[in-house]
This record gives structure tokens, C-alpha cells and sequence, in this order.
């Protein structure tokens, strides 16, 4: 996370720092790109996320920033801790170039600990159970042949049983545009979150078939250049759900039987131009899907979302951050295992993680300011060339958030079919390895607040 670039500009003979130097104005040649501290990743790997290559004639103001988009380029693909870019020397008008990473840990073979609940708040009211805690092994294998292709095995139990196994490899081919992804998951859980009441997600845990699911995804990925990927993904899923739930909820399917099987269709494209993907400070990111759930009457569904955030630096401690995402499926009555808009992953207002808020359709706005108050570093004291310092940066942060979830079918929750708002203020820490903890202190509309609490991890 904690990222460096050095660009030398001042070379005796060719570059002065007046930009009307008519230096400027005759072309270099980029010579050899020199690549140190890849144990695992394969160069061409590396060489994939620059704007130029060998052989290119460029003039080097651009070259300059040609090498803040490569050094961004390469810290968002999670392979480096650090990332370094320098022109190394000059052969008359031939530049050399040298790049320096720090890998990341790649191999995570770790005990698995969560509690099940959509957040920590949610745990907290229902006692913090030990018996609403998942456990057991999770094994990732991340940059698995050094190609950035990644390895997943979960073997999880507790409150809910699974195994879930994916392998993505997203260069495939010689010319590193093409990829696939498959991976396959079985889950089994006696408690069934089968009705939505007073905006508050309402569970049945005494049936004995509980609910199973099957399901399976093969997906084709296209990345024609630096930062748009498309994906195209067939999926079935099939699931099983004891017979009294249809008591419980006769729209929990929408018809009578327990059990469902379903293909789906998927196509997204998305777009990434920041600094640091999980962070970002600076720049665009943007997705857009189009989906198609189940062919027949028992499942038939189009999904239509989108999402965009867009970061601007203030001052040099100071950013503002604007993020929107909206979705819209249709036909508008859907059963309520497709109704779930807000409350659910990271679809959520900031002051109301209490809630869930179903619907068909919705929209989701969010604003933030940052203010930068420390960043430093704590030694490791590891004899480690990629681990020597952990790197933390600390953010005072505004907010204020709104949305609407249209609901056709499950009207008896105050939430939906009403505009929402929220704001507070908070903290976040970030640190290596994508670690970003939140701290947040909420109001809401309808006179709440409270403290909140989110970490986000990619182990």
C-alpha cells in the first residue's frame, strides 16, 4: 500500500527545468527496461501494466507521466507492497528504465474466524454467539504460476458448512488479453433468513432440512488494454429450502414448490484510474453489469446496475470522494430471495447498517471528505526485503449519504418506497495488504445514532 516513485529529471546535457528547454522537443527512444525484485512475478507480467515498452519513441515530460500511470498501474494489481520507477541511464537519445518492486506474501493458508451476521453491529444484537461464528480453513494462493492468476479453497464450518474452490487466470493467452475463471461452491445452513419484517431481516433456525445450495460459474475475461476489463460469466445455481418456509413466506419463491435451479447470464464491464484501488484518493473508477437470472416462469429475472466513484485531492492532506451505484431489475414482482438492495455486502447507508431495505429497484449516493491527520511507518524488525516497515496512514473523514429502494411486492417496511438520508464522522486506518479499518459515528433520518464499525480484508 505504501507506494514510491522517483523519476530522475535532472540529467546534466539533456534536460534542464525550464519546460521551454527545446530538449523537450526532440523524442527518446525507451532502451532496455531493467525489472528487479520479481522472485515470483513473471516480467512480462509487470511489463503488461506499462503505458510503454521497448522500442517506443517518446519525449519525456511524457515519459515522466507515463511512469506514475505504470507505478499505479502496478500497485493495483495486489502483487507489490512497493513499486519504484526511475529512469536508470541515457545511451545518447535511449533511455533505460528501472523498475523495482517488493512482492507481497502470496500463499495464505489461514484458520477461518467470522461471525455470519451482515456486520458486527448486526452479531452484537444477536448476543455474539459463538454459534453464529464460521470457522475453518481458508487457502489462498494468490500469483499461484507468478502470472497473477489466483487459487481459492475454502473448507468452512460452524454456522454455516461450506466448500467453495475458484481458480481465476486472467492471462491466458500470448498476447495476455484473454482469461477465464471458474470455481464451484456448496453451502448448507439450518437457519433460513426467510422474510423481511419492521426492516429487520427475520430467521427460522428450528428446520431440520435447513437450506442447501449448489452452484458453479465459468467466466470468460477480456482486457484489451491498461484499465478496462470485460467479463462474460455462465453460472447454475440450484437450491433447496425445507418445505414449511413456503408457510413462513409463500413469496419466499414465488410458487409452491422448495426447491429451485436457475442458469444465469452475466456481462460486466469495468474501468479502474485511480492511485490505489481500495483506497482511492484520486481518479475514476466505474462498473457496469446487465444480467439475466432463470429462463421460465419459476425464475425470470433482468438485473441492469451500475457503480462509479470519483476522488479529487483538495490540498495535499485534504480529498473529497463522490460514489454512486444504482440498480434496477425487472419485472418489478420478484420473489424475495431476488429483493435485496441496501444492508446486504457494501451496499449500504452509512447510519442505517441496523437495517436491511429490499427492493427491485435503487440508487445509493455517497460523499466523503478526508483529511490526511498522520502516515508513517513501524519498523518489522524481520530480516525481510518486501516486510521491513508496516506503513499506516490515518484520515479524519465527513459524510453524508443518501438513497431510495423502490419496493412493489414487500411494502410493510417503513424504509422502502421513502428517500433516505444519513451523515457523521469517523476515521479511517489504512495499512498493508488492502487492510482498511472504519470507525464511524452516524445520525440518520429518523433520529437514531450510534457507533459503527467496518473492516475490510482481503485474506
Amino acid at each position: 500500500m505504501d507506494t514510491s516513485l522517483y523519476v530522475s529529471t535532472a540529467i546534466p546535457g539533456y534536460i534542464s527545468n525550464n519546460s521551454n528547454s527545446n530538449n523537450y522537443s526532440t523524442p527518446f527512444v525507451v532502451g532496455d527496461i531493467i525489472i528487479e525484485g520479481n522472485k515470483r512475478t513473471k516480467p512480462y507480467i509487470i511489463e503488461r501494466e506499462l503505458p510503454f515498452k521497448t522500442g517506443d519513441s517518446i519525449y519525456l515530460p511524457e515519459l515522466v507521466k507515463a511512469f506514475e500511470i505504470s507505478r499505479q498501474q502496478l500497485i493495483n494489481t495486489t502483487l507489490f507492497n512497493e513499486v519504484i520507477i526511475s529512469l536508470k541511464s541515457f545511451r545518447g537519445y535511449v533511455v533505460d528504465i528501472s523498475i523495482q518492486v517488493k512482492e507481497r506474501w502470496y500463499i495464505f493458508p489461514i484458520p477461518y474466524l467470522k461471525p455470519v451476521d451482515r456486520n458486527l453491529n448486526e452479531w452484537a444484537k444477536q448476543g455474539y454467539g459463538v454459534d453464529r461464528v464460521n470457522y475453518g480453513f481458508k487457502f489462498t494462493y494468490n500469483n499461484f504460476t507468478g502470472r497473477n492468476d489466483k487459487l481459492k479453497l475454502w473448507l468452512i464450518t460452524g454456522y454455516t458448512q461450506q466448500i467453495q474452490f475458484q481458480y481465476d487466470q486472467p492471462y491466458a493467452d500470448k498476447s495476455l488479453k484473454h482469461g477465464y475463471r471458474l470455481g464451484f461452491a456448496y453451502s448448507f445452513n439450518r437457519e433460513i433468513n426467510y422474510a423481511t419484517i419492521d426492516n429487520q431481516q427475520r430467521f427460522v433456525d428450528s428446520l431440520r432440512d435447513g437450506i442447501k445450495q449448489w452452484s458453479a460459474h465459468v467466466d470468460y475475461t477480456y482486457r484489451p488494454g491498461l484499465r478496462t476489463v470485460h467479463t462474460f460469466s455462465l453460472s447454475y445455481t440450484r437450491q433447496e429450502v425445507d418445505p414449511r418456509i413456503n408457510e413462513l413466506n409463500p413469496k419466499y419463491y414465488n410458487y409452491e414448490h422448495n426447491k429451485i435451479s436457475f442458469p444465469e447470464l452475466f456481462y460486466n464491464i469495468s474501468y479502474v484510474n485511480v492511485d490505489y484501488k481500495p483506497f482511492p484518493l484520486t481518479g475514476w473508477l466505474a462498473e457496469g453489469t446487465i444480467s439475466k437470472r432463470g429462463f421460465n416462469k419459476e425464475m425470470n429475472m433482468w438485473q441492469i446496475s451500475g457503480k462509479a466513484s470519483k476522488s479529487w485531492p483538495l490540498t495535499r492532506k485534504d480529498f473529497f470522494m463522490w460514489q454512486g451505484v444504482g440498480t434496477l431489475r425487472f419485472p418489478f414482482s420478484q420473489p424475495y430471495i431476488n429483493q435485496r438492495m441496501f444492508g446486504y455486502g457494501d451496499m449500504y447507508l452509512r447510519g442505517l447498517e441496523n437495517y436491511v431495505i429490499d427492493g427491485s429497484a435503487g440508487f445509493l449516493t455517497r460523499q466523503s471528505y478526508r483529511h490526511q491527520l498522520f502516515k508513517f511507518s513501524v519498523p518489522t524488525y524481520i530480516k525481510s526485503r518486501s516486510h521491513d516497515h508496516i506503513p499506516f496512514r490515518i484520515y479524519a473523514r465527513l459524510f453524508g449519504d443518501a438513497g431510495y429502494s423502490y419496493n412493489k411486492s414487500f411494502t410493510m417496511n417503513s424504509l422502502t418506497n421513502r428517500m433516505l438520508y444519513t451523515g457523521g464522522f469517523g476515521v479511517d486506518i489504512v495499512t498493508f495488504y488492502d487492510f482498511i479499518l472504519r470507525l464511524d459515528y452516524s445520525f440518520n433520518q429518523i433520529g437514531q445514532k450510534g457507533l459503527f464499525l467496518h473492516i475490510k480484508s482481503d485474506f
